[in-house]
């Protein structure tokens, strides 16, 4: 089997562990907030495996957190009914449990993530993951990995690091969500290999960054996203503070990748600020058919992370336009880039001059690398609080009596195609 085909063997935990099969509302509990429980949190305390935890409009000021699998939490209106961190609370939602869906809904201004689902925990069950007390290295196997998670149809908007959040999590999908005003990432999935996760049809948008995925692949799917008008639009990589380095075998396709130099969004970021996709010490990856255009700096950057070298990865068929360079190599001597293959794309052009993007170089061969030049300065930035909200986003089709239906596979690479420059942009605010 080819490592392509091999990236998209979806192995059949990756559907049933996100069906939430026993989290249907024919014949499964359902707890309604407020008529039946006044708050989320209780009525998520009361829930058992298949309980179905249905809120009405309103602002909820508290945070969330499901212990229970099998575990569905939904709004009845994605833009009516949002949990609201007041810029005092850590998280929105916090899952750190398996097979749990949170659909529908929003979550804004919390300190840190707005939705986080995570096997890393603490004494307590409490979350322990990247960005919830510090940024300490954290151990897989005294918290092994949440397995089967779903988050679809919510809107994280003005969160203090990233919008949507997996980390220690995998075989999981997020997908119809929209992220903006995140200090972080609007979605981010780290530390899992393997992963088994798709993140599909999402819009982020004024963040720091769009997308995130550290030390994260083997079966991770990046399809058909819009990453627009951010600081950064996707970083990819390796890094020391947490598991499974080498970041690797991720497939990155069909996605918007475009303007992510935008000045309103929070100071983060800043030596990225301009860049479409990034590769820092990310290795074997496929990058093929996205729309990359209007970046300052560069549409795609190969670098190393430390002493972690950017190697393998293959971009191809991918669409560059207005760029202030396509393709840019920053390795240092240290981690020298090598076996990258960056042919086969359109209006590739080349930072240093002779960065070879129409020909594979030869294998083993460290390809030639220059800093980019610092221009264009990042600007200050604002406040993550500061950034205007989201526009209303579409609904969860039937709330109040949807099932969550069975999962398709992921679509084979060369159904991915290359994407309209309006991809999603129904979604989008100016």
């Amino acid at each position: 089997m080819s490592r392509l085909h091999a990236l998209l063997a979806v192995p059949a935990v990756l559907i049933a562990a996100c069906t939430g099969e026993a989290a249907e509302p024919d014949g499964a509990r359902v707890i309604r907030v407020p008529r039946d429980q006044a708050t989320i949190g209780s009525a998520v305390a009361d829930a058992r495996p298949g309980s179905l935890v249905l809120i009405s409009p309103g602002v909820y000021h508290e945070s969330v957190h499901i212990r229970t699998d099998h575990v569905t939490l939904r709004g009845t209106d994605r833009n009516g009914v949002v949990i609201d961190g007041q810029g005092r609370r850590r998280h929105g939602v916090v899952v750190t449990a398996p097979a749990v869906v949170v659909e529908n809904l929003t979550v804004r201004d919390h300190l840190f993530n707005g939705v986080l689902l995570t096997g890393a925990t603490r004494d307590g069950g409490e979350p322990d993951a990247r960005g919830a007390d510090g940024y300490q290295r954290l151990d897989p196997d005294r918290s092994p990995p949440l397995e089967g998670f779903r988050v679809r149809y919510v809107t994280a908007a003005n969160n203090g690091l990233h919008g949507i959040y997996a980390f220690n999590a995998r075989h999981g999908v997020i997908e119809h969500n929209y992220a903006s005003g995140s200090a972080g990432s609007g979605l981010h999935v780290g530390q899992c290999k393997p992963c088994h996760v798709l993140v599909t049809d999402n819009v982020a948008e004024h963040n720091a960054v769009g997308y995130e995925g550290t030390n994260a692949g083997i079966g991770l799917w990046v399809l058909r996203n819009r990453f627009t008008r951010n600081r950064v639009g996707m970083s990819i990589g390796s890094d020391y503070l947490e598991a499974f380095r080498p970041q690797e075998d991720s497939a990155v396709a069909g996605n918007l990748v475009a303007d992510n130099a935008e000045p309103r969004t929070p100071q983060q970021a800043d030596g990225g600020f301009g860049i479409g996709i990034g590769i820092g010490g990310g290795q074997r990856n496929t990058v093929v058919r996205n729309l990359v255009r209007g970046h300052p700096r560069a549409g795609l950057v190969l670098t190393s992370t430390e002493d972690i070298p950017a190697i393998g990865n293959n971009a191809h068929a991918n669409a560059f336009a207005d760029n202030a360079v396509d393709f840019a190599n920053t390795a240092t001597g240290r981690a020298p880039s090598r076996d990258n293959c960056l042919r086969g794309n359109t209006a590739a052009t080349a930072h240093p001059a002779d960065l070879p993007v129409a020909d594979c170089p030869p294998a083993g061969a460290d390809l030639p690398a220059a800093p980019l030049p610092r221009a264009p300065r990042a600007p200050a930035g604002t406040s993550f609080r500061d950034v205007p909200l989201p526009p209303a986003q579409p609904q969860l089709p039937d709330p109040a009596t949807a099932t969550v239906e069975r999962l398709p596979p992921v679509p084979p690479l060369d159904r991915v195609t290359l994407p309209d420059p309006s991809l999603l942009a129904d979604r989008s605010r100016p």
